[in-house]
């Protein structure tokens, strides 16, 4: 039944889109430009780091809001703190999967990174900040934010487990599956030499 409740409600959240919202707004359909994605990242490549920041600040809050509902419907509830644990790790992940298939955009969303941040500032902001300084020194390093966004997601999966024991280090497991699912593209288009770079978002800015 909890399980139910928190997955049900972390999809809810998830399918509030922070990049269609700004994408009605500024009456462009960002799914189907630049990177073709619905996330904050292709919105920066898009109409410039303003509205990048505004989109990720949208996709982090919809997991922090959905988590803390979450948590004081667990905590009136008595659910142990082990078991609650579980279910707040289970939670993101549907915001996540929610944000990547959202039913809004006939399931065709973003990639689900500003959300994770989300997830990490409810658990641990410290670690939080410190996935933000993994995430942009190693895509500045790479040149490509999926390369980044890669090593965010191996210590997300290691500090969990590390922290919150074996069940949620296993739930993170599910996390990275989907990053790599929602990936793969990237991933070719670096082969192929046709992924956007990190050096020319910092060119469109000075433009």
């Amino acid at each position: 039944m909890y399980g139910i409740l928190a997955a049900l409600l972390g999809y809810v959240f998830g399918c509030i889109n922070g990049s269609e919202i700004i994408g009605k707004y500024k009456k462009i359909n960002i799914k189907q430009t630049g990177m073709k994605n619905a996330g904050a990242t292709n919105t920066a490549v898009i109409l410039g780091v303003k509205y990048g920041i505004i989109v990720a600040a949208i996709d982090i809050l919809k997991a922090i809001i959905s988590l803390y509902i979450l948590s004081t419907i667990l905590n009136n509830m008595f659910i142990m703190p082990d078991i609650q644990t579980i279910l707040l790790f289970i939670n993101g992940l549907f915001v996540i999967i929610g944000h990547n298939y959202p039913i809004t955009m006939k399931f065709q969303g973003g990639k689900g990174t500003a959300s994770l941040f989300g997830v990490l500032l409810y658990f641990d902001w410290r670690f939080a900040v410190l996935g933000f300084m993994i995430l942009v020194i190693f895509s500045l390093i790479s040149n490509y934010f999926v390369f980044g966004t890669l090593i965010l997601y191996v210590s997300f999966m290691l500090y969990t487990t590390y922290i919150y024991g074996r069940v949620p280090g296993v739930i993170t497991l599910v996390y990275m599956g989907f990053f790599f699912i929602k990936h793969i593209d990237n991933f070719k288009r670096i082969v192929n030499k046709e992924e956007v770079m990190v050096s020319s978002l910092f060119r469109r800015e000075a433009n």
